[in-house]
């Protein structure tokens, strides 16, 4: 019963969203063809928005322009909220660097919060601010692959940014959110303007409870669709209000994989080469399942370090002897594994299957404390940030893996001594030099800014825990903003809060500037480069099919791309890795304490 208990959760979700995603793929390439035939009203609003064809210059600036005025918009939605309605609490301004880094990181569909929810934010603000971002920072990663998939067909244009951000946002994003606003406001998450209401407790004499209300149904649905992840509440989706039950965990888990799922798969219908794509949708599903088994076989399955027993030791570090003494078992049962940060209401293996998704898929959000993760299960939400390619975001995680086939497909074709060949087109120096620098940013952002953080106050102010876990919760942050995702170790103490608070964070601006700055570059620079990458190769003429050509709809192209992806991705954070998950996991105590 337990095994089942255990691994039933994963299985269905992996199930259910692989069913989906191919009629939903069907329906999201007809309608990114423009197939659709639209109502009046809305075909009026479509050809309004419609400036015309755009070559790959002309859409990335359109993309550029458009987020700029989201975040000129953002923040100016932020530093009104004293004066704006729908905040009977009188919620006040938040610091500037805490405005910059929010309005950062939800328009680049990260949502990495530096603030809870229902403490900092006014219903205004999370309906204006956050919800709308849900839709729009979503759309973008969705409407760049399109442009892209367009370019690989040789297109005369690579269509119109604003015409597939109107597509995208009405057409896939508003009925699938509509949907499941439903089903969380039937498992009880609430819907309302009210920012709060007083509740009397079972304690006659105590004062009544205030207890924070909003749209948070509407919130939660596109949270998850969009794979924002940001929470409306502090505790995100291990919230009552953001997911009462365990009927609801299981929605907004499937929720969050629906569209990078489906993506897969519409990338080889509007392309014309199904068997390629399918090779693709199959070698990220093996690394997603590898993931969920990894985290859950060293979380769910074992116990937590600190509450065992451990012998008497001596370690040498530089020379000198440490004496650790005995620690006895805690008389805690842990026949269901690490519970520590875990919410039991979901199931046993929940919180770590949850855990492996979010960072799979860059959603961000949580339903258990990452903080609380064994040291060898935390590395498993890494590794899904730092490839960046295992289903990923909208659109964006397609990107990323294009990169690495390029980079394969090339490698191959030097091995052999033939050009190599993707789509048919020949892949030259210009195309390598692109998936290079957008491939090499998302490293560089991560790797950069964590080493100058762990090695300067600015990281040692922060952090909750000394040794490797420390330095883990300071890499996880940054491979968090980079691969923008959104989770976190959330022991690291990165808060400013309101402008009028007297007790900041010590190093919460740094913090803010530092990851804010991670997440726009770790954005743009992955996008632009591969639309230019596409736009390059597809003007080229289609050579034909000989012996020395590398067919991309075989198993062999798929251990290319696994070998491709895994290679590559163990050169660039294997040692890192080695430096904190792995460290804390041998000692010389538990959670890395020296």
């Amino acid at each position: 019963m337990f095994i089942i208990q255990t691994w039933l959760l994963p299985c269905l979700l992996l199930a259910a969203a692989t069913l989906i995603a191919f009629p939903l793929s069907r329906y999201m390439a007809w309608i990114m063809d423009g197939k659709y035939r639209p109502l009046p009203i809305l075909g009026r609003f479509e050809k309004r928005l419609d400036t015309g064809p755009q070559d790959w210059k002309q859409y990335s600036a359109s993309l550029l322009i458009f987020n700029s005025v989201l975040f000129v918009f953002g923040y100016i939605v932020l530093s009104l909220q004293p004066w704006m309605p729908l905040n009977p609490e009188g919620k006040t301004l938040l610091s500037p660097t805490t405005i910059f880094h929010s309005v950062a990181s939800f328009m680049t569909n990260t949502d990495l919060q530096h603030y809870s929810g229902e403490v900092s934010l006014s219903n205004f603000s999370q309906i204006f601010f956050c919800i709308a971002n849900l839709f729009l920072s979503a759309a973008i990663g969705l409407s760049a692959l399109t442009a892209i998939i367009r370019a690989f067909r040789s297109d005369p244009s690579l269509g119109n940014f604003f015409v597939d951000m109107w597509r995208v946002v009405v057409y896939l994003f508003i009925p699938a959110a509509f949907i499941f606003s439903i089903i969380f406001m039937q498992q009880g998450s609430p819907m309302t303007f009210d920012s709060s209401i007083q509740v009397s407790t079972l304690e006659p004499q105590a004062k009544p409870q205030t207890i924070a209300l909003g749209p948070v149904a509407a919130f939660e649905s596109m949270k998850m669709l969009g794979t924002n992840g940001g929470g409306f509440f502090g505790t995100n989706s291990a919230h009552p209000y953001e997911n009462p039950t365990d009927i609801s965990n299981f929605f907004n888990t499937l929720a969050m994989m629906l569209f990078p799922f489906s993506l897969v798969l519409m990338y080889g219908r509007m392309l014309n080469r199904r068997g390629h794509s399918f090779v693709i949708f199959c070698v990220m599903l093996l690394l997603m399942a590898s993931t969920i088994i990894w985290t859950i076989s060293f979380d769910t399955l074992h116990p937590n370090p600190a509450l065992t027993q451990h012998k008497a030791r001596t370690y040498k570090i530089d020379g000198k002897a440490f004496d650790l003494p005995a620690v006895e078992r805690l008389p805690v049962d842990q026949h269901l594994g690490n519970l520590e940060g875990k919410e039991l209401r979901f199931g046993i293996s929940a919180g770590a299957t949850f855990a492996a998704l979010t960072t799979n898929v860059t959603c961000g959000a949580v339903n258990a404390e990452a903080d609380s993760l064994n040291p060898l299960a935390g590395l498993a939400p890494m590794v899904g940030m730092w490839l960046n390619c295992i289903f990923g975001g909208k659109g964006v995680g397609m990107i990323n893996m294009l990169l690495y086939i390029i980079i394969g497909i090339f490698i191959a074709g030097m091995m052999v001594g033939r050009s190599p060949e993707y789509l048919g087109k020949k892949i030259g120096a210009r195309e390598v030099k692109l998936a290079i620098i957008a491939l090499l940013v998302h490293p560089m952002m991560i790797l950069m800014p964590a080493g100058l953080f762990a090695a300067t106050q600015y990281g040692m102010e922060a952090i909750s825990n000394p040794g490797a876990h420390g330095f883990s919760q300071i890499l996880y942050q940054f491979s968090s903003a980079s691969a923008n995702n959104g989770s976190a170790f959330d022991g690291l103490n990165v808060t400013y809060g309101f402008y009028n608070n007297p007790n900041p964070a010590p190093e919460a601006i740094a913090w803010d500037i530092a990851t804010g700055l991670v997440m726009i570059f770790s954005r743009f620079l992955p996008i632009i480069a591969p639309i230019a990458m596409a736009a390059s190769l597809g003007a080229k003429r289609t050579c034909a099919f000989g012996l020395g050509t590398l067919p991309d709809d075989t198993p062999t192209f798929g251990c290319l791309l696994l070998g491709t992806i895994l290679i590559v991705g163990a050169l660039l954070f294997f040692p890192v890795a080695t430096l904190g998950p792995v460290a804390e996991h041998l000692g010389p105590i538990p959670f890395g304490q020296s």
